[in-house]
């Protein structure tokens, strides 16, 4: 093999094997693949001398550059770093011709040299020439980010004040006793058709967000039924300084934000892209109200330190989801929403959409315009106010599963979303407290007649599910109960029997019996208890005529006609503080 020295003792070889007639070529060749692959630095006399660090970043775009003396650097993807522990970004440098191009985290010094090593390889130029530019470039975009981040923490825009004329229009329509009429009536203007349980489920969870404990909602349906299109309409009358929308999000990110993004806020998540890896966090997050999270990163001079992330809510967390599989414990905090999947349903907005074709297109959305930012300057003007509930004492709801126990407090949180909002119709008194005085207003039994109606609705049952005859005994027995507590004068709950005791009175056989009432108990419309030293079973009828025209209903409800009013001040019942747990 050929030896290649210097270019001195190279000369005098060439011109021999030039004069023996020989091709000179593959030694100039060799010689010049030699040279390429050995990097020359600059000599020492020739460095030019280190640039004061004083060149300005200049923003480009979504890029930002850097230039001393004749290198030139490109910075991307610094925004996307949320906390002053990482700074990765994508560096590119060049000199002339030459460019290196590379992914790093600044704040590691690994990570430095190596780029800082390979970078002066690359653009033959002094490894401690590279070392100060970057030096330099890392206190700069240091500065840069943490200006970044503290404005992120401040709130982005000022209060949104609103005109005579807009607050007029506003608190006409809060202080409108067919309120809960408008919402739905207005959202089929906004494009929903249908689904009025659904609009209205949803515009009072939204609305909770004010609350100290909100409502999370869930709308879970197959592709193309109309689930987002659902949420949107909804979100689109609260206001939008109020809601924090994302695609999607990771295990993790909600452990990151920042408590002013999301403290008494909407975040609605569409789709279920990455809602499994983050079920975590957003259970807790409804379920404590707040987020701890430790992590580990370096500080400036390289040492690994634990640093505490505290996320505080409450949010309002609003979901769509295609999938069956959803966390199971996430499901569980949350109301869970169908959307009206039927063919007629399927009709009615086909031919919506036909209208929106029409010439009347126009004047529609115009109006839906107007309703939105009505009712999004209504919701400007709902305070958080303490809602005081003096009729808990007398509610009743099921107990028979354990899984009601987060269902109650839902149901609970419901009557004081509806009074909330209804909040302009209402006398506020002052409530004294450790904290000073607050305002508060009461429950009134209409607003627990509208939750029972949307509890009924989203948490309850339908008596279509049952069989023709499995109905008919449902029928029998309720009137062989009632007459049974008027002959023992004692109430429903209070009431056992047999299955002999049922047959005897309807005279239907044993085998009918067993077959229709088995299928009541797995229905849980008939609860089953062990007898007296536990030698047989005996029942106990939970239903109570609900739901009778096919509607779905929730057993064991009290009638908001049938309470009494609290002669008592609420003041004794502060210390009923709902606990955020389950």
């Amino acid at each position: 093999m050929l030896h290649i020295g210097s270019a001195e003792q190279d000369q005098p070889e060439m011109r021999a094997s030039g004069a023996a007639g020989q091709d000179p070529e593959p030694i100039v060749q060799e010689r010049a693949t030699s040279v390429e692959a050995t990097p020359r630095k600059l000599p020492n006399d020739q460095t030019p001398a280190a640039d004061p660090a004083t060149e300005p970043l200049s923003d480009d775009g979504d890029q930002i550059t850097f230039v001393r003396a004749d290198r030139f650097y490109r910075i991307r993807g610094l925004e996307k770093n949320a906390s002053t522990c990482r700074m990765a970004i994508n560096l590119m440098v060049s000199r002339d011709e030459l460019v290196y191009l590379d992914a790093l985290d600044m704040v590691k010094a690994r990570s430095r040299n190596a780029f800082i090593k390979a970078a002066a390889n690359e653009l033959f130029v002094d490894e401690e020439l590279v070392k100060k530019d970057i030096g330099a470039l890392l206190l700069k975009l240091e500065l840069r980010q943490a200006e970044r981040i503290a404005r992120q923490k401040r709130p982005c825009q000022a209060p949104i004040r609103l005109s005579e004329r807009e607050r007029a229009e506003a608190m006409e329509l809060l202080q409108d006793p067919n309120l809960l009429e408008r919402i739905v009536s207005d959202l089929e203007v906004c494009g929903i058709v249908g689904e009025n349980t659904n609009k209205l489920a949803g515009y009072l969870a939204a609305t909770s967000r004010k609350l100290s404990r909100p409502l999370a909602i869930l709308i879970q349906s197959s592709s193309s039924a109309g689930k987002t299109s659902l949420m949107d309409a909804i979100l689109s009358l609260m206001p939008p300084e109020d809601v924090v929308r994302l695609s999607g999000m990771t295990g993790r990110s909600l452990f990151y934000l920042d408590t002013a993004q999301i403290r008494h806020k909407i975040l609605a998540v569409a789709e279920d892209e990455g809602l499994n890896e983050a079920a975590y966090a957003l259970k807790l997050l409804q379920s404590e109200g707040e987020l701890r999270h430790a992590s580990v990163c370096r500080d400036g001079s390289g040492n690994l330190v634990t640093r505490q992330h505290h996320v505080q809510g409450p949010v309002q967390i609003f979901l769509t989801s295609t999938s069956i599989d959803v966390d199971e414990e996430l499901v569980n905090r949350c109301f869970v929403l169908t959307v009206d999947e039927t063919d007629n349903q399927t009709g009615a907005i086909q031919s919506r959409q036909r209208e929106a074709f029409t010439s009347q297109c126009f004047q529609a959305s115009q109006k839906a315009a107007r309703l939105r930012r009505l009712h999004q300057n209504a919701q400007r003007l709902l305070r958080p106010l303490e809602v005081l509930n003096p009729y808990a004492p007398q509610l009743s709801f099921p107990s028979h599963k354990t899984r009601m126990r987060r269902d109650h407090l839902k149901y609970l949180t419901l009557i004081n979303t509806v009074a909330l909002l209804r909040q302009h119709q209402r006398e506020t008194q002052p409530l004294t407290g450790g904290n000073g005085v607050r305002a508060s207003i009461n429950v009134e039994p209409d607003d627990i007649a509208v939750a029972n109606t949307v509890a009924g609705q989203v948490l309850g049952q339908s008596l279509d599910e049952l069989a023709p005859q499995t109905r008919t005994l449902l029928a029998d027995l309720q009137r062989y109960v009632r007459r049974e507590c008027r002959r023992r004068e004692i109430p429903r709950s209070d009431h056992r029997f047999t299955r002999r005791d049922l047959r005897e009175s309807i005279q239907w056989s044993d085998a009918q019996v067993r077959k229709h009432l088995t299928r009541l108990v797995e229905l849980e419309y008939v609860l089953i208890h062990r007898g007296r030293n536990g030698q047989r079973f005996v029942y106990e009828l939970i239903y109570d005529g609900e739901g009778c025209g096919g509607e779905p209903f929730l057993m064991g409800l009290s009638d908001p006609q049938q309470l009494r009013r609290p002669t008592l001040k609420t003041e004794p019942l502060m210390h009923l503080v709902p606990t955020l747990s389950p």
